[in-house]
């Protein structure tokens, strides 16, 4: 073999040599990619909880009481929140039999749980507008409270990654009793991200600075005025605020 040939042939196998190089670095990284795709979906799910059953006045959607009432209470909240979770599981039901349940106040559960997801994780973590997305999916189907309790009931952790991802999110749905077909529908379509997204400027524009948040609104002489409670406060506080905007607009 001359030199000439020699020097083809050692050509051809280092260019055979890169050849699969290149190809087994393809399949691997393809692997890679399908395995972080894949091993989500076959990740054990964390059990569900069924959530103790609560009864709120004439509900509509995210709304419960009298839509006359004098006043109106706005919560802004996220579903990963642990202040959220213990307002939700210590005050929220004394709010309701004390004030909503008479046709004292009228009651609205908003979300606001991406202002914390996008400052503390810089937009990483969708976990707290995907559950607000859900829970306004079962309002679809008259049902915003019962999955509203259970995702409070169900609530792993904050931005664990793991409590509120779609999957979880679908088991939550069904233990809650939805339509599975009109709710992934609604859910896969994103069909309640603009009202996510206007819950937080709204709760922005009245002054959130974390959540749990709420506002108060009522009316004096005609004019509009509101107040507003800002975290997991005890219902003593509730009690000083609803009672003072109650007097403040006649209807105590």
């Amino acid at each position: 073999m001359s030199k000439r040939e020699e020097f083809r042939e050692k050509r051809r196998r280092v260019e055979q040599r890169n050849r699969w190089i290149w190809i087994g670095s393809i399949t691997l990284l393809a692997l890679v990619v399908a395995f972080f795709l894949i091993y989500p979906q076959l990740k054990p799910l964390a059990a569900i909880q069924p959530a103790a059953p609560i009864a709120r006045p004439s509900v509509d959607r995210n709304n419960s009481g009298d839509p006359n009432a004098s006043v109106k209470l706005i919560e802004f909240s996220d579903y990963q929140c642990p202040f959220c979770k213990n307002y939700w599981k210590d005050t929220e039901g004394k709010v309701m039999d004390a004030y909503i349940k008479p046709g004292k106040a009228y009651y609205t559960a908003r979300s606001a749980g991406n202002f914390v997801s996008d400052n503390a994780t810089g937009g990483s973590d969708t976990e707290s507008r995907d559950s607000a997305e859900a829970a306004y999916c079962a309002a679809d189907q008259n049902k915003f409270w019962q999955m509203h309790d259970a995702l409070f009931t169900n609530v792993l952790g904050e931005a664990d990654g793991i409590s509120f991802v779609p999957r979880r999110l679908q088991a939550i749905a069904k233990n809650v009793g939805l339509d599975m077909n009109a709710y992934n529908s609604c859910f896969s379509s994103s069909k309640y991200e603009t009202q996510v997204n206007q819950d937080l400027q709204d709760a922005v524009k009245a002054g959130l600075t974390g959540t749990p948040y709420f506002v108060i609104s009522y009316s004096v002489g005609g004019q509009p005025k509101t107040d507003t409670i800002d975290g997991a406060q005890p219902f003593t506080v509730f009690q000083q605020k609803l009672d003072a905007a109650l007097v403040a607009a006649g209807a105590k």
